[in-house]
């Protein structure tokens, strides 16, 4: 039963919780804590229990045992794999119903307005709009609207999707429309499972800036490390049905994983040599059967029992280190791709060009659709190119991983599948060999129909590092895989002694891997030395130059916009000015042509020679006119 707490800071205690199905127990001892604010990643294998804890916490499971105390008053927020939301509404229109309270009260308040004209009223009616008004713009009902486009543009929804039904949208787009549903919400506790399934990179970029300031509690499932590195800063790890909490971020909680894992393993084969030790001291002074030596071996064999014994670390690294080495060395210049286009129906890319050099690790990254995989293809010369070319370097051996995995045969098993391709191999090398890519004992014996598909993606991975290639060309490896697979496969990688070409939308795995990145776009193509933080570290300073430099042209255009309307006045001026003048001589002229004046020498005399300065006047500013529009 879920009781409730009223402790500062504190919104969710769990404790020494368990859950069995079956009679199997999936959850153990699940013990931790949340406080305001926390921003926390829940890690473990497929099957740890990770999205069964998160429906525990929302109700949607019961528990066997242990304690749940969470805030009374706290509200949930519950992004799972599976969601279901009104079919009826357009996009837009679902994320909108997240501020019908919001709309309600904006509603009343228009009604209040129109009620203002009633002087009898006018006091009770002043006191609940003003009460109305402060609640609504405390609850940011004045931005609702700009929070809805800012959320649905962030998540990848361009302006003419946003009208489209919910029953005609994929379960990926549902997906999205969920989350920024419960974002909108903004409930204390967040709980989100796999959020960053079917969002491209720039939306998990948006994501990840969105949450990083979001002002609740966030609990994150997810195999995304680079995700959950920049997100969160407590990790807990569920590994065999218990719960382990690490306040630190991904990238750390790795770091002394291993560590602690190598220290576990070293005291456990200490204790292991001693006991051996002990043991073959007393078999032997057993063997002399002597009364002198039996009694010494009983009293070893007492001292044997209340020795400490040291239990077998759970889930311990593979201590089998496999070295994948090429048959041969490559030249130095592996690729060179120059001006590569290809165009369908319409042009899909061109102008890419790149170069990779033996023992590089070359990241090809780019936006959904733009043709990484289609590259590829080319390369493999199953697809001939509408423009450019490209050449392989010498003694360039080449291996494909595809990510379809259609080079497995459903019907062999994980060992038949290594034994048929490399034949010479022994049984035990084979074993050896899969134990290192996690299909230990009988493993080996499960036919490919039965395996999920990221053990297949193992399978896979595992043939092509044994084909000895030397140039690996890689499509998306670590899709299916969990984290620990994906760490296996990239100590594989990273020990292996060729040059590696490779599609990828995990970051954490790019970072790790890659020490060059090649970003296509539709038109082109640029290469960055470095990992994906460099990468990115680049990518922002260049974009701040360019921001810089489009400052500097706004700054330059507004000074050139501010001269050009002072001299826009100033002309206006010089007009009004020759008007005037032309009035003044026009009316001069008049004068002298009146009788009283044509009489008076003097006074004739006197308009003449104003008539002669304004005239000069005139001619001065019709100079000046004439400057002043050239400029």
């Amino acid at each position: 039963m879920i009781q409730y707490l009223a402790v500062m800071n504190m919104i969710l205690s769990v404790s020494s919780l368990s859950k069995s199905f079956q009679g199997i127990e999936l959850l153990k001892d699940i013990t931790f804590k949340i406080e305001e604010h926390d921003k926390v990643a829940i890690i473990g294998v497929n099957g740890a229990g990770k999205s069964t804890l998160l429906k525990i916490l929302t109700k949607e499971e019961n528990y066997d045992q242990g304690d749940i105390i969470m805030n009374k008053d706290m509200t949930i927020g519950y992004l799972s794999q599976h969601n279901t939301i009104n079919p009826n509404f357009t996009i837009y229109e679902a994320l909108l119903d997240v501020f019908q309270p919001l709309i309600k009260k904006e509603k009343r308040l228009r009604e209040l307005e129109q009620m203002m004209s009633d002087p009898t009223t006018l006091d009770l009616i002043m006191k609940e709009y003003d009460q109305l008004s402060y609640e609504f713009d405390r609850e940011g009902g004045y931005s609702y609207t700009s929070q809805i486009k800012g959320v649905l543009k962030g998540l990848g929804f361009n302006d003419d999707e946003w009208q489209l039904p919910i029953h005609i949208l994929s379960g990926g787009q549902k997906t999205r429309v969920s989350l920024g549903r419960l974002l909108l919400l903004k409930p204390d506790l967040l709980l989100l499972d796999e959020p960053t399934n079917h969002l491209d990179v720039p939306s998990i970029e948006w994501l990840e800036n969105y949450l990083k300031s979001y002002p609740h509690a966030l609990i994150v499932v997810s195999h995304d490390r680079y995700f959950i590195d920049q997100v969160t800063h407590t990790t807990i790890e569920i590994e065999n049905g218990k719960s382990k909490t690490y306040k630190c971020h991904y990238n750390e909680y790795a770091l002394i994983k291993k560590h602690n894992r190598d220290v576990d393993l070293k005291h456990y084969i200490d204790n292991q040599k001693e006991i051996k030790k002990m043991q073959e001291s007393i078999d032997l002074l057993k063997s002399f059967n002597r009364e002198k030596q039996v009694k010494r071996a009983e009293s070893k064999e007492k001292a044997l029992e209340k020795m400490e014994k040291i239990e077998k670390p759970d889930a311990l690294p593979s201590t089998i280190r496999i070295q994948f080495k090429p048959l041969l060395e490559s030249g130095f210049d592996v690729l060179t791709v120059n001006n590569l286009g290809m165009s369908f129906d319409k042009i899909l890319f061109e102008n890419v060009s790149f170069e990779v050099k033996r023992q590089e690790r070359v990241a090809l990254i780019g936006p959904n659709g733009i043709g990484k995989t289609t590259l590829f293809r080319i390369l493999l010369q199953e697809l001939y190119p509408s423009s450019g070319k490209f050449t392989l370097g010498s003694k360039v051996m080449l291996g494909y991983y595809d990510q379809e995995q259609t080079s497995l045969s459903q019907s062999k098993t994980v060992f038949q599948e290594i034994s048929d391709a490399y034949p010479k191999m022994t049984n035990t090398e084979i074993r050896n060999i899969a134990a290192t890519f996690l299909f230990k004992g009988e493993d080996v014996f499960k036919s490919m129909d039965m395996l999920s598909g990221g053990e297949k993606g193992r399978v896979v991975l595992m043939k092509l590092l044994l084909s000895k290639s030397n140039f690996l060309i890689l499509d998306e490896p670590t899709n299916h895989l969990d984290i620990e697979s994906k760490e296996i496969l990239e100590d594989a990688l990273l020990s292996f002694e060729g040059t590696i070409l490779f599609i990828s939308h995990d970051r954490y795995f790019i970072n790790k891997l890659a020490n060059k990145i090649v970003e296509m776009k539709a038109d082109g193509s640029q290469s960055f030395m470095g990992n994906y933080d460099d990468y990115l570290n680049k990518r922002e300073a260049k974009e701040e130059k360019i921001v810089k430099e489009v400052n500097v042209d706004y700054i330059e255009k507004k000074k050139i916009q501010a001269l050009k309307r002072k001299q826009e006045n100033k002309i206006q001026k010089i007009e009004k000015d020759i008007t005037q003048l032309e009035e003044e001589i026009a009316s001069l002229n008049d004068s002298l042509h009146q009788e009283d004046v044509l009489n008076d020498y003097k006074k004739y005399n006197e308009y003449v020679a104003l008539l002669d300065q304004k005239e000069k006047e005139l001619e001065e500013k019709m100079m000046e006119w004439e400057n002043a529009q050239e400029l």
